[in-house]
């Protein structure tokens, strides 16, 4: 019973810790409804849900692998690249909603999208489901990309860099 405790506990860590940056930098509602986007954008909503989601099968996945195998067995290598993933994914909301700046939050979602597929590559070895659960999250983050981006190349006046 205290090993389900405590996989419980560690799920929710990292569940809270994923979904600080939500609540440290609130989108800041009148700014990003004034931008121009693409017609095919989804909703507030709809994006909250997807990362509500996502969350929950990182930290299930890390948990797992963690429980699974032993933390420290996942080694150096995975634990750089899983606080990297973890230091752009929390860096996107303060660069978008903070800053407000598309270039630098375009940037940071392709770091998020390579760090996520690395920790997917370094997973498998360890442990195939948690690797696979992991899969969805860099889709998104490939998506995520693409429309920061886009909203950058649709808003190229939303930067600090004055040559842009």
């Amino acid at each position: 019973m205290g090993r389900l405790i405590k996989f419980i506990a560690v799920f929710i860590l990292i569940y809270a810790a994923f979904s600080l940056a939500g609540f440290l930098f609130p989108v800041d509602r009148p700014w990003y409804d004034g931008l121009d986007k693409p017609s095919w954008t989804p909703s507030g909503s709809t994006i909250g849900i997807i990362w509500a989601i996502l969350y929950g099968f990182i930290a299930f996945s890390i948990t797992y692998a963690g429980f699974k195998n032993g933390f420290k067995q996942l080694g150096v290598w995975f634990w750089s690249i899983f606080i990297f993933n973890y230091i752009t994914n929390q860096l996107f909301s303060f660069l978008q909603f903070d800053l407000k700046d598309l270039l630098l939050a375009s940037v940071d979602t392709s770091l998020v999208a390579l760090s996520s597929l690395l920790l997917v590559i370094l997973l498998f070895r360890w442990e195939k489901l948690s690797s696979l659960l992991l899969i969805p999250y860099f889709l998104w983050s490939l998506f995520a990309t693409f429309l920061a981006f886009t909203f950058f190349q649709m808003n190229p006046n939303q930067t600090f860099f004055p040559w842009m």
